[in-house]
């Protein structure tokens, strides 16, 4: 099965307020300020929005829609029940994203009467316990699953019967498969290739000289021929927190308080994990869109809020030194994660500091809210985001993480 739950962010807030009920909803930002739709409620689509169109021209579509800032802390608490739900139904459970998955059914259907029954079940779990709706696709492998939820959608439930998944494929727009993009689909169209059924006759050494290796899976795909297994999610390679301004700037001050709160927020979900990390990375995006990373490895692994920052800022006075454009978005993240735990340095009693401190900061914050305890210069932000328990309410493409 693929488990899909429908227009989630809206819906989520649909749920904690019924007075947005069958009303046009927009979660990502506010019309007059910069940013991007993150999801819209039906009612919404029905005048042309789609998530990744920018605020402002939603708001001329559909003028009367509700724009919602969003909170990620919602969607993530939303998320948690969601994959619960699902696990108590097969332990062979893959996350997609905070709001799809797949799972493996084989063996547990005759517990419901069928698999038909039992996707009706899970349907019905989520609606009652979360106050959402889920499409679902019932296939023989992962590919054919969602298609066929993406066909189901709102609030659906479509099997392919095993067997039948070329045809059920073979009429659709090729688009309509997984992993086409728009570069793709226009190359395709260039062949003649419009459906899924002519992909799926190509030559195989046409696909290849054009798609590599992936070309034969691309064709596979077409053909309803998939073998990847469904597989629990691995651990986080890295953690990462990032947000997009208003307005370009080069204000330093609102640059490094941004960072330094980004900073915070990547030390916490670490120390959640219990890892350690290694490197740091820094991203900015210029007002021209052009989007640079820059690393820095330390010699030490460490969770310190305090040494991500630092790096971080080092790396961003070394690019805005080399750069005069204004800054779009910035963001910053760690890797090479490892658990926690290493040997003291006898001679350096400073981590240890950092540590406690830390760790004083997290009980607080945990039993009060994030920004109750804050450095002097992430103040800076409570004149330009909003406030909530979990955090700073920071734009699209953020969403409070």
């Amino acid at each position: 099965m693929h488990i899909d739950l429908d227009a989630f962010f809206v819906s989520v807030e649909q749920a904690l307020n019924p007075k947005l009920q069958n009303k046009p909803v927009v979660v990502g930002g506010k019309p007059n300020r910069r940013g991007v739709v993150a999801s819209a409620s039906y009612e919404a689509r029905s005048f042309g929005l789609h998530a990744g169109m920018p605020l402002t021209t939603a708001s001329r579509l559909c003028p009367q829609a509700i724009f919602i800032e969003g909170s990620f802390s919602k969607y993530r608490h939303a998320s948690q029940k969601f994959m619960a739900i699902l696990a108590d139904f097969s332990p062979y459970l893959e996350p997609v994203s905070l709001d799809e998955a797949y799972l493996d059914v084989t063996g547990f259907e005759s517990i419901y009467g069928s698999i038909h029954q039992m996707a009706v079940k899970i349907k019905q779990r989520i609606k009652d316990e979360l106050e959402l709706c889920a499409s679902v696709g019932i296939a023989s492998c992962k590919v054919v699953a969602k298609v066929a939820s993406e066909l189901s959608k709102p609030n659906g439930l479509l099997e392919v019967a095993a067997g039948r998944e070329r045809f059920f494929l073979a009429p659709l727009p090729i688009a309509r498969l997984p992993g086409i993009g728009n570069k793709t689909e226009r190359i395709l169209n260039g062949f003649g290739i419009h459906t899924i059924g002519q992909l799926a006759t190509m030559p195989l050494d046409v696909v290849e000289s054009h798609f590599g290796v992936a070309g034969d899976r691309m064709r596979n795909y077409a053909k309803g021929i998939d073998d990847r297994q469904v597989e629990p999610p691995g651990a986080a390679k890295s953690i990462s927190r990032e947000t997009t301004f208003g307005e370009d700037t080069r204000d330093r001050c609102l640059l490094k308080a941004t960072l330094r709160y980004l900073s915070e927020r990547v030390g916490s979900e670490l120390r959640q994990r219990g890892k350690l990390m290694k490197c740091v990375t820094l991203k900015l995006r210029h007002a021209d869109f052009t989007t640079i990373t820059r690393r820095h490895t330390l010699r030490q692994a460490s969770d310190a809020d305090q040494i991500i920052f630092d790096a971080g800022v080092r790396l961003l006075n070394r690019a805005l030194s080399q750069e005069k454009q204004s800054i779009r978005l910035v963001g910053v993240g760690v890797s090479n994660l490892t658990e926690s735990g290493r040997q003291l340095d006898m001679l350096d009693s400073s981590t240890q500091r950092l540590e406690q401190l830390n760790k004083a900061i997290d009980h607080i914050r945990k039993k009060y809210g994030f920004t109750t305890i804050q450095t002097g210069r992430t103040l800076l932000l409570k004149d330009i985001f909003p406030q909530t328990e979990g955090g700073y309410t920071l734009q699209t493409p953020s969403l409070s993480r």
